[in-house]
Order: structure tokens, then C-alpha cells, then sequence
């Protein structure tokens, strides 16, 4: 008879219940696997969306003070300069000094022969001897005549005549004898002086040339310059006017002593802007005593400053393309240590083209190079620092 409960077979097969049970296990873990994941990806879509929100901007930090050094062309001129007329006319009779030469105060530089102003002079001398003896005779009269008046041997209006008489030729006596001082100052211009010691810069005449005095077209004879001592004129730019102050230095240069520097001191400025130029005439002085430099040359000075404009703030540089143009004023967008954007009002001292020098800022300052147009106060901003700047 067979055993009622016989043990499987070896090899059998497991049973449906084990492999429903091990299924779902696996089902299970790749349900929550999958399911990880897409929170996980749903999380890092979410960080890229908010990192795509916030924009990146390039920042710069403002550099040092602005370029301290103008340079700007000017004009040497003598200290004195003056061009001598003849006061008298006449012909040339001989010049003494030529272009180039060094005079003293006082020294004949020419000649000019007058017989014009001769002969009137010797006229007017012989008038002077006539009044003067109408005059003298005119006295004696009058004398007589009181004389004869105290005896009551003439009358009284006799007597006045010969008074009057006499005033009238003294009077007329004084006018020829100013007629011969007028002449004979006159006649003095002859001579041709220097007013001052300097060097003659100019002839224009020559022997026999003739000379007309007192003529909106007369030349001037001769041009004395005193150049032991040179003005320096330059306009300056209104921004660099509120700079100029007394014994400032200067060095500059000239083309006819090229890698030589010469110093100069500001000695004058107009103090009133140019309207049309908009810069201010600015007067420096060199000490030419060696006689190095000429007058009428051309000059490239160059002012160094310190930095510091007239006011207390500091200045500073910064690209040009930082700034905003707002109705509040130009400004400037700065990102604090929080990656917020905070506008900052500045102050432009001096427009160099790509770089402009400002106050309101600190070297520490993050300005944002090239802002949006629509950057507000308080965005976020991801700052980038700019590894081109200088």
C-alpha cells in the first residue's frame, strides 16, 4: 500500500506563493528607486530654474585715482616786450643795433635826420627872441607910464593900456616858449632809445628809409623783449580750472631741446571761464636767465596734480561703461556682500574717454561694468569679477 504523504521530489519547483511575494519586492524597489529620482531631478530642475533667475553680472573695482598728469600746448612770450615807434619824421640816418643783439636802458638804437623839425625849431626861436624882446620893451613902457601917472602927467586909462600891453606880451612870450620846448622834445626823438635792457627781436627800417610818425600804418623801427624771464600762457579745461592755484609746478617742454625739461611756477590765471573754449588762460613763469628759451615758442606743459580735486572727496576710476544714466542724476549700479544690487549717486570730476574720475566711491566699491537698463535696487545678482579689467 503507498505512503499517504510522500516528501517532493529533488528539483521540484517552488511554489506560485514565494514568487508573488518575491515580485513584489522587486516591484517595490523599483518603485521608490524611480520615484527618488524624479524627486531628486525635480529638485535639481527647481535649483537650476532659481539660478536661472538670478542674472550674472561682471563687476570691477574702481582703480586708483584718476590720471593726475594734463598735458595741453602753450605759448612762451617774453617777460616785456615792446615795439618802438619813431615819434618824429624824417629820414634814417643810421641804426646801431640789429636782431639778435643785447641792449642796455637808455642805449641809442637809431638815428633819424630831421631837417623838417630843424627848421621849424629854428623858427621857433627866432619867435621866442622877438616876443621876448615885445615883451621887454612892453615892460619898460609900462613902467614908464606908472611913473608918469603918480606926477598925474598922463591920465589913468593911458596908464591901464600900457599895462595890458605888457600882460599881452608876456603871454605871448610863454606861448613861443612853449612852441620851442614842444620842438625841442620833438627834435629829442631824433635818437631812437631802448625803454628797457633786453634784446632786439626786430628791425624793420634801414638807412635812408623814410619815416613817418603818427600813422595808423606805421611799423614799429625796432622790438625790444626782455627775456631773462618768459610767460607761459595755456588755456586749461574748465574741469582742471578749480586746480590752478598761485605757485603751482609745472614742467614742459620745447621742440628745439628735445628730452629736456624745464620747470615753470603758475604765476597768473584770468580766473573766468572762456565761454566758447570753455577752458581759462592760465599765466606761468620761467627764469630764463640763461637765455635757453626764446619768445614766441611752442611749449607742451604738463600739470601734475595730486589727485584731490577743490573738494574733500576722493576720486577714483571707472569704466566709463558702468554708469546709469536715472533722473535722480548718474549713478552707478554696486553689489553689496549679501549679491544685492544697491544705486549708488556719483559725482564726475574728469572725463577721460573710457575711464572716467569720479567721487562717491572707494576702491572696495563692486560697481557693475555694463548694468542692465532695467537694474533696480535690491535685485539679486550673481557678481562675476571681470578678469580682463586692468
Amino acid at each position: 500500500m503507498p505512503d499517504p504523504d510522500p516528501s517532493p521530489p529533488a528539483g521540484r519547483k517552488p511554489r506560485p506563493g514565494r514568487i508573488v511575494i518575491a515580485g513584489a519586492v522587486v516591484f517595490g524597489i523599483i518603485l521608490v528607486a524611480g520615484t527618488l529620482a524624479r524627486i531628486h531631478s525635480r529638485h535639481q530642475l527647481h535649483a537650476e530654474n532659481v539660478a536661472a533667475a538670478v542674472p550674472t553680472v561682471t563687476v570691477v573695482h574702481p582703480g586708483g585715482n584718476a590720471i593726475d598728469t594734463l598735458v595741453l600746448p602753450g605759448v612762451l612770450q617774453a617777460w616785456y616786450s615792446a615795439p618802438v615807434y619813431a615819434r618824429t619824421s624824417g629820414y634814417l640816418r643810421r641804426w646801431y643795433v640789429d636782431i639778435g643783439q643785447k641792449v642796455q636802458e637808455g642805449q641809442v638804437l637809431a638815428e633819424i635826420d630831421t631837417p623838417d623839425v630843424d627848421l621849424q625849431l629854428a623858427a621857433a626861436r627866432a619867435a621866442l627872441g622877438t616876443r621876448t624882446a615885445q615883451r621887454d620893451l612892453a615892460g619898460i613902457t609900462s613902467r614908464r607910464w606908472n611913473r608918469l601917472n603918480a606926477q598925474n602927467a598922463v591920465s589913468q586909462q593911458e596908464t591901464d593900456e600900457r599895462r595890458g600891453n605888457f600882460a599881452a606880451s608876456e603871454a605871448t612870450r610863454h606861448e613861443a616858449a612853449a612852441e620851442v620846448e614842444r620842438l625841442e622834445t620833438l627834435s629829442g626823438f631824433k635818437r631812437i632809445v631802448a625803454p628797457f635792457s633786453g634784446v632786439v627781436t626786430s628791425r624793420a627800417t634801414d638807412i635812408g628809409a623814410l619815416i613817418i610818425a603818427g600813422t595808423s600804418t606805421t611799423q614799429p623801427l625796432f622790438t625790444v623783449s626782455d627775456v631773462t624771464r618768459l610767460r607761459l600762457y595755456v588755456r586749461v579745461p574748465q574741469a582742471y580750472a578749480a586746480r590752478m592755484r598761485d605757485g603751482l609746478r609745472v614742467h614742459f617742454t620745447v621742440p628745439d631741446y628735445q628730452g629736456r625739461t624745464f620747470e615753470a611756477r603758475l604765476f597768473r590765471s584770468a580766473d573766468a571761464v572762456d565761454s566758447p573754449s570753455g577752458s581759462m588762460l592760465v599765466q606761468l613763469v620761467h627764469d630764463n636767465a640763461d637765455g635757453l628759451l626764446k619768445p614766441g615758442a611752442y611749449a607742451q606743459i604738463a600739470f601734475t596734480f595730486d589727485g584731490q580735486g577743490a573738494a574733500a572727496s576722493p576720486t577714483v576710476r571707472i569704466p566709463a561703461s558702468s554708469l546709469l544714466f536715472r533722473k535722480d542724476g548718474t549713478t552707478v549700479a554696486l553689489v553689496d556682500g549679501n549679491g544685492h544690487v544697491r544705486i549708488k549717486p556719483i559725482s564726475i570730476v574728469t572725463d577721460f574717454g573710457t575711464e572716467l574720475e569720479v567721487t562717491g566711491l572707494t576702491p572696495q566699491s563692486v560697481v557693475i561694468d555694463t548694468p542692465m537698463d532695467d537694474i533696480r535696487d535690491g535685485d539679486e545678482v550673481n557678481p562675476q569679477e571681470n578678469k580682463h579689467a586692468s
